[in-house]
């Protein structure tokens, strides 16, 4: 047996709260953005974030109604995404809440800043991986706008890199989940990818 959900029949915000039941986990975009005034610096967290394109190397994230994030993006043509660790979760959540546009996160959280290399937008400091970006497009769909960023720079903390290579037991990456439930990494797996000639082999 299934429950059957129909869309059109259903309130908007109850088809919202069972899309994100099961669409998880959900990778969380730190976003960071400056206002138009180049001054108001704001994060915050977005959990419809993923690689758009591999080349040339672009990320998006959508912004659920016309958020700040959305507005500085518009404004100013950068932002920042910035990783979302364990260590940092109770801060990445309080970034979350609905301040007003000219209350910056950073301050209000009391999250550190420091400088990017290639755009304006602070990165959080404390963030093991930041993505250095410059608007490419937006996408308008329905009550949502996808924000298409290329990465113009990414910078990566040396003690999460293990031979070269991002670890992501020392990245401790966060993950949303449904309601207000969250995700930790905890029991990965590994598993190669099959080649066509290998399961042939098997055969």
């Amino acid at each position: 047996m299934r429950i059957d959900y129909d869309p059109e029949a259903m309130d908007a915000g109850a088809f919202y709260k069972l899309l994100t039941a099961v669409v998880v986990p959900r990778p969380i975009a730190w976003v960071s953005t400056l206002a138009g005034d180049g001054q108001t610096a704001n994060l915050a967290p977005h959990s419809f974030f993923t690689v758009a394109c591999t080349e040339p190397p672009i990320v998006q994230f959508t912004s659920v109604g016309r958020k700040d994030s959305l507005r500085n993006v518009e404004a100013t043509g950068e932002f920042v995404v910035n990783f979302a660790p364990e260590p940092l979760f109770e801060q990445v959540n309080a970034t979350a809440t609905d301040f007003p546009g000219d209350v910056g996160e950073f301050d209000a959280v009391g999250v550190e800043r420091e400088p990017s290399m290639r755009v304006k937008p602070p990165r959080v400091a404390a963030s093991p991986v930041a993505l250095e970006c410059r608007l490419h497009s937006t996408l308008r769909l329905g009550n949502s706008t996808v924000v298409f960023g290329q990465v113009v720079h990414a910078a990566v903390r040396e003690e999460v890199v293990v031979d070269g290579h991002p670890e992501i037991t020392r990245m401790q990456p966060l993950s949303r989940l449904g309601r207000n439930e969250w995700g930790l990494t905890s029991g990965i797996r590994e598993l190669a990818r099959i080649r066509y000639q290998d399961w042939e082999q098997q055969g």
